[in-house]
Parts: C-alpha cells; structure tokens; sequence
C-alpha cells in the first residue's frame, strides 16, 4: 500500500468515523430531551 492509498484510506475511515460519532451524539441528545422534555415557565395571564 503505498502513501497516497494510505492517506486516502485514512482520510477515508477518519471521516467516517467523525460523522457516526455525530449522528451518535445526536441521537443521545434527541433521546434525553425526548425523556426530559423542557418545561414551558411563561405565564398565562399576559
């Protein structure tokens, strides 16, 4: 494997992995605010 093979593959895996821990991220992220939904404070008398 000679070195532009190697930094496309690397280029390629380091991408990839970048995106899925991403999309992980904001699928934990839409989970807990699924689970802890915010609370609306506003008053309803204005």
């Amino acid at each position: 494997m000679d070195n532009f093979t190697f930094g496309l593959t690397m280029l390629i895996v380091g991408m990839g992995g970048t995106l899925l821990t991403l999309w992980l991220l904001a699928l934990l992220i839409k989970g807990i605010t699924q689970l802890f939904p915010v609370e609306d404070n506003t008053p309803d008398n204005e």
